[in-house]
């Protein structure tokens, strides 16, 4: 599997409209972070995690030509908000895209993108199946591709994370339960969520992430949905704990 970053930023992405840090005004094209996304490509299955407002834009980058299914984390604009986008991906193969996430997700979906799932759509939008998936039940995609979603916790809301064999991908998490972290033991690598160095009430500082990491224990953690308050990536890839490093939009892992 190819695990690659469609994006690595936050809600706002970065750079953020008017600041003028150093950051966002960087020329460093890894300091450049679309909301957060990953492509996971198989031999010949490509799968989606997230479509965001950057969702086209992603695609065009990375040339993907297939889709085969689209998972989602949870219901906010930066993960969904992208989904009219899957339109091209309809007309080449000429099929529905099959969209997985919990169900009170799935209705939040529906009610966002009505019009595609009108008793007669407008005609061209987008072709959606929905199915709901539970948190610890392992579901199957086209190719005998397993999928365990994960509940984790991003403020007051339960959202999901996946593990697909010894990866995991985690974003917009706060806290991850007990059971959650059993479920994510013996990874390869795992991407997980670090906003920035002052507390938050709904994600993940970098100080906790490093915790949470290292009581996960895989072999390599990257870290996503980084705002702009996180520093240059040249900084943070010098300065970070053994085994912790800064995700960017385009790197490629191969699992």
């Amino acid at each position: 599997m190819i695990v690659t970053f469609l994006g690595t930023g936050t809600s706002q992405g970065v750079p953020v409209i008017g600041c003028d840090c150093g950051v966002c005004r960087s020329a460093d094209v890894r300091d450049r972070r679309l909301r957060c996304s990953i492509l996971l490509s198989f031999k010949d299955v490509n799968v989606v995690v997230d479509v965001g407002p950057d969702f086209r834009q992603q695609m065009l980058r990375e040339e993907v030509k297939h889709l085969d299914a689209v998972l989602i984390t949870h219901e906010h604009n930066d993960h969904v908000v992208g989904m009219d986008d899957i339109r091209p991906f309809n007309f080449r193969q000429r099929l529905d895209m099959p969209v997985y996430a919990l169900d009170r997700v799935l209705r939040e979906i529906k009610a966002k993108f009505f019009y595609i799932f009108d008793a007669n759509p407008y005609p061209g939008s987008p072709r959606v199946v929905c199915h709901p998936i539970f948190p610890g039940q392992p579901f199957s995609l086209s190719k005998g591709i397993q999928i365990m979603p994960i509940e984790v916790i991003h403020g007051n809301l339960p959202i999901l994370g996946f593990r697909v064999g010894n990866f995991a991908y985690i974003t917009d998490a706060s806290a991850i339960g007990p059971e959650s972290t059993e479920l994510l033991r013996g990874l390869d690598i795992l991407v997980l969520n670090a906003l920035q160095y002052r507390k938050h009430y709904s994600h993940f500082t970098f100080d906790e992430a490093v915790e949470v990491a290292a009581g996960i224990g895989a072999s390599k953690t990257y870290f996503t949905h980084m705002s702009h308050e996180m520093g240059l990536h040249r900084d943070m890839e010098s300065g970070w704990p053994q085994g912790i490093l800064p995700a960017y939009d385009g790197l490629k892992l191969t699992v």
